[in-house]
């Protein structure tokens, strides 16, 4: 069954052949025993042949076979011969032309269907009855009676393509919305790439600028304090280390371009961690004071990683641009509603452009960054220079009310 219904689909024109061999078998039959009414029979057999012609190539050309099947018709009444079974093609191509023609054919076939049974009455009375007697009432009757196939061939093909045209337009939505998903999906790509490329500038720039202090410092110590030279050079490998742990984690992610097992590849440092962070920095001899007020508690993840982050990068400013004397703090408040985070420095602070601007290629990047994470979280950050000296990073991170 499944095969005779793929042929159907795939030979419409055959099988509309065949029902008009079909149509014209009967027809011949019908004409050759019972005679035409009206009309010669040669002259019945070839409107027959005509109207079969119009069933054979309706779909192929619908608005070409709707115009044959009244220039049909209209031989018929030329030649005077009577209704008979081939007329039924008429109602086949009233459906086609309102189904898949063009709009001008669809209407031209709703106007056939509403003149073809009022002409018929009036060119053949005696085939309607009416010249029997009717009353004008049975004769309206009658004519409207007759219009009905031809006006329910119309509406059912109307219908059809009114059901294709909607079907089509869930085609091309469905269409849309997979082009708009693949879309989404490029710029979630594309924005977990810059989370990545940020976090990849904040992994290389935190142990590079460790491991350039402790270089130096073990440089200048190596000949006079050859065991403090050895804790540097032992520090920096550590750093070193790390800081290739973390970025095969993040090029794993590059690499695949999933998630499948982001805990596995995308570090993800927390509140906790700013403690072993500010101790990392202690130990690269940068004075930290580090403070927490208000009660701790779990904190998104992004919030998490976004204030580690902030103090990451402040303090690595604070060691490049500070001097050699400067010192920090770090304040972390829980609020009810938010997370407060205050990093300063009594160094020398930063040029205007750095915090105004967002700074230049290599200088200010940590801000930029900074603030697309802040922002990322809803949050608000203020940079900039202290009244007394040095450099100041505040920011506001909103939390869900504490419970």
């Amino acid at each position: 069954m499944q095969l005779l219904y793929d042929f159907i689909r795939r030979h419409p024109t055959a099988v509309d052949t065949l029902w008009a061999v079909f149509l014209f078998g009967i027809s011949g039959m019908s004409l050759v025993s019972g005679g035409t009414g009206h009309g010669s029979t040669p002259a019945a057999l070839l409107i027959a042949v005509g109207l079969s012609v119009v069933v054979a190539l309706r779909r192929r050309a619908p608005e070409k076979m709707v115009v044959l099947a009244a220039g049909m018709g209209l031989v018929q009444l030329a030649l005077n011969v009577s209704p008979n079974v081939s007329d039924f093609a008429m109602l086949v191509a009233i459906y086609t032309a309102a189904a898949v023609g063009e709009r001008w054919a669809s209407r031209f076939a709703l106007a056939g269907s509403l003149l073809a049974a009022v002409i018929a009455m009036v060119r053949w009375p005696d085939y309607s009855g009416s010249d029997s007697g009717m009353s004008p009432g049975q004769t309206v009757f009658f004519v409207i009676v007759m219009t009905v196939p031809f006006i329910l061939a119309w509406v059912l093909g109307d219908s059809m393509r009114t059901r294709r045209a909607y079907f089509a337009q869930l085609e091309e939505r469905a269409a849309r919305l997979e082009k708009e998903r693949e879309a989404q999906a490029k710029v979630a790509v594309a924005a977990e790439r810059a989370r990545i490329a940020r976090e990849l500038h904040d992994v290389v720039a935190h142990n590079v600028s460790v491991m350039v202090v402790q270089a130096d410092g073990a440089a200048y110590v190596m000949d006079s304090a050859p065991d403090q030279a050895k804790i540097a050079l032992e520090t920096i490998s550590m750093t070193g280390r790390q800081a290739l742990a973390e970025m095969r984690r993040l090029l794993g992610v590059l690499r695949t371009g999933e998630h499948r097992e982001a805990g596995e590849y995308v570090p993800q440092p927390d509140v906790e961690q700013i403690e072993e962070l500010v101790e990392q920095v202690r130990t690269a001899g940068l004075t930290v004071d580090f403070k927490i007020e208000g009660t701790p508690r779990p904190l998104p993840s992004g919030v998490e990683l976004t204030a580690y982050r902030i103090v990451q990068e402040a303090l690595t400013n604070t060691r490049k641009h500070g001097g050699p004397e400067a010192g920090a703090s770090v304040r972390l408040v829980y609020f009810d509603d938010g997370l407060g985070l205050l990093v300063e420095d009594d160094g020398r602070g930063a040029a205007h452009e750095m915090y105004e601007d967002g700074g230049a290629d290599g200088r200010g990047h940590g801000l930029i960054g900074m603030r697309e994470r802040v922002g990322m979280v809803g949050g608000t950050l203020d940079a900039g220079p202290r009244p007394g000296g040095g450099f100041r990073i505040s920011a506001l991170l909103p939390l869900k009310p504490a419970h």
